[in-house]
């Protein structure tokens, strides 16, 4: 016999996503001593930040990892609490239920299949977007909302989706004549999508995308991302 990580063999491949939480919680929380597959049901919130940061870094193969404005979201995510300070859920505990088990109010899917599914979409299509700090990410949309609705028209920001797995989407501020704001969300782009047609390509496609927030001129911030075989396309 050896120690080994843990492993989980599954039948078929839609209980891939489950097997893939289950071995990180395991190799995350589980103490080396502990009575063989006992595990811990909860967990310090901030055990888990550093454990969602180091899985991030390691399968987009990026540098740069989640902050703490990306925690703070995470946070009222998995807890569904809009209410509390970054503080306030420092001191609190997870739990498997609540990682892996409990679906999100309101969608399909448990919080881990979409945090699964965002590390997928970044490892194939936004890596580089993702390291060069282009995608806040992270981020409700009522908080884009108060961020966007005071900012110029034409001010643009990427969100990951929360209504679809692995999506991210623009959301950009529509300003009227009358001085009014609009933000609006572009329906969210797969990683099908961004396939066929680059992240950057789409954002240079798309007329009312001006500046991304706060104040970067988009041609500035994405201009390296363009594909140069689409210049001159029409």
């Amino acid at each position: 016999q050896v120690l080994s990580l843990p492993i989980v063999v599954i039948v078929h491949g839609n209980q891939d996503n489950n097997a893939k939480a289950t071995v990180l919680w395991d190799n995350a929380f589980s103490d080396i001593d502990r009575v063989p597959f006992v595990v811990a049901e909860r967990v310090p919130w901030e055990k888990m930040c550093d454990t969602l940061n180091l899985k991030f870094m390691a399968e987009v193969q990026t540098t740069k990892g989640l902050l703490k404005e990306h925690y703070f979201f995470l946070a009222q995510k998995i807890f569904n609490d809009h209410s509390a300070s970054l503080e306030d859920f420092q001191s609190r505990s997870v739990s498997w239920s609540q990682f892996n088990k409990e679906i999100l109010p309101g969608r399909g899917f448990t919080f881990w299949q979409w945090f699964d599914g965002v590390l997928d979409l970044t490892k194939r299509c936004l890596k580089s977007y993702w390291s060069d700090r282009l995608i806040i990410g992270f981020i409700s949309k009522q908080y884009v909302c108060k961020l966007l609705s005071t900012e110029p028209d034409g001010t643009f920001l990427l969100r990951f989706s929360d209504s679809e797995i692995g999506g991210v989407t623009i959301a950009h501020v529509i300003r009227g004549k009358d001085g009014s704001s609009q933000v609006e969300n572009i329906q969210p782009f797969s990683a099908k999508d961004l396939s066929i047609r680059s992240l950057g390509d789409r954002i240079r496609d798309l007329g009312q995308l001006r500046n991304l927030y706060p104040n970067i001129p988009k041609d500035q911030a994405f201009g390296s991302h363009y594909n140069s075989e689409w210049l001159g396309a029409e």
